[in-house]
């Protein structure tokens, strides 16, 4: 079939991998004249990790990746509250790694190699699906015809805003603006430690990266309207982060020379259903769990999966999109669930939530507690249906 896949960040060209493997026409469209850089620092592990094996990708991962040997929460002055080893909660550090998203996303586009078209800087304006195909116009003003579309773009999805509705039906706020940006040379670092600081309202984060980078993340409570403009967006951050310890007003004077900026709402994206005649979502664009969540670039990638392993083993294209809502949705509506409750650990709101989350940190260092507290979502599995060897003729 000719299949359409629109945006190329985790969950399309993961998606594209498996749909070529089984010999299907695939084009990707991206709405950015580059492949995106920057986001913030995600973590990879679980069936995520076991569908990246599959792809041939996890060496690649592991070089650009990271294994953090310490969380460390720290007050106002930079003195240690608590800490513990991230290893204690997974358990093992094998088939865990964090990397930086855009990292991840590269490592999936390159496995594809030349084998799928892909169209930047262009997105689609309107999809006609007649039951027999999807007729796409494309806003560069071009038209195609695709046996199949899928939106795999993201949190503000096009296709979903055409082909389901607007985006207020879908999107939960959760209270929550997210930023990460990079800062060179900055001048304090601490190899494979992530040091967290919270105050009322919200948390920022220091990670030091390889060749003297350092990833800077805010997490901050927020009630009124999410501006686009980097500009204001940075205005909001100096606004919300004002009068924050620690190092703060440093991360805030190097925000304006950063090169990779990201800036968000901590969004959940809730559908009554993931597909709609020829057309249907994965990743972000059909249940983003949100960034309090921890899993979403991994379950893209199960999800990509899953639904290229569906249309692998059947002709008919609504008999694969049911088998893969039924297969992932109660386990993706858990995990969105699960995130609703963790705000209070990302920015408290007040001075009890504060105490709470520091307490909690502090008995992570003790042996087992971790495990206990935080590993069902580390060692929640998913059964991934096996790769047709041969896909049915279409």
């Amino acid at each position: 079939m000719r299949i359409l896949i629109v945006g190329a960040g985790i969950a399309g060209p993961t998606l594209a991998f498996w749909l070529n493997r089984s010999g299907h026409e695939v084009t990707i469209v991206e709405h950015a004249a580059e492949l995106r850089t920057g986001g913030y620092l995600i973590d990879f592990w679980g069936a995520g990790f076991d569908v990246a094996e599959q792809m041939g990708i996890v060496p690649e991962l592991r070089t650009r990746g990271y294994v953090f040997t310490e969380a460390r929460a720290i007050d106002r002055n930079g003195r240690k509250i608590a800490s513990f080893n991230p290893e204690a909660v997974i358990e093992s550090n094998k088939r865990y790694l964090s990397i930086p998203r855009a990292d991840l996303a590269s490592v999936i586009y390159d496995a594809l190699g030349n084998e799928v078209e892909l169209v930047l800087g262009d997105t689609v304006q309107e999809l006609a699906d007649d039951g027999e195909r999807v007729r796409v116009a494309f806003g560069s003003g071009s038209t195609r015809d695709f046996d199949l579309v899928v939106g795999a773009d993201g949190l503000h999805s096009q296709v979903r805003r055409i082909a389901f509705g607007p985006d207020e039906q879908f999107e939960k706020y959760l209270g929550l603006v997210v930023a990460a940006f990079d800062a060179e040379r900055y001048p304090r670092r601490d190899e494979l430690i992530a040091l967290m600081y919270a105050e009322i309202g919200g948390q920022a984060i220091r990670l030091s990266f390889r060749d003297d980078a350092t990833l800077l993340l805010f997490t901050l409570r927020h009630d009124g309207d999410v501006p686009i403009e980097r500009a204001a967006q940075e205005r909001l951050l100096r606004e919300k982060a004002s009068g924050m310890g620690w190092e703060v007003p440093e991360m805030l004077a190097v925000m304006p020379h950063a090169k990779n900026f990201y800036f968000d709402s901590a969004s959940q994206i809730r559908m009554p259903a993931w597909s709609t005649g020829r057309i249907a979502l994965v990743g972000d664009a059909a249940a983003g769990p949100s960034f309090l969540a921890g899993q979403g670039s991994a379950l893209a990638v199960v999800e990509a999966y899953t639904l290229a392993s569906e249309l692998a083993r059947t002709r008919d294209h609504r008999e694969a999109f049911a088998r893969y809502e039924a297969r992932l949705a109660p386990l993706v509506r858990s995990k969105q669930d699960a995130a609703q409750g963790l705000g209070l650990a990302f920015a408290p709101k007040n001075a009890f939530q504060l105490l709470v989350r520091n307490t909690v940190l502090k008995t992570m260092g003790l042996p087992k507690v971790a495990s206990i507290a935080m590993g069902r979502s580390f060692h929640d599995r998913v059964e991934l249906p096996p790769f047709p060897d041969q896909a049915p003729a279409h």
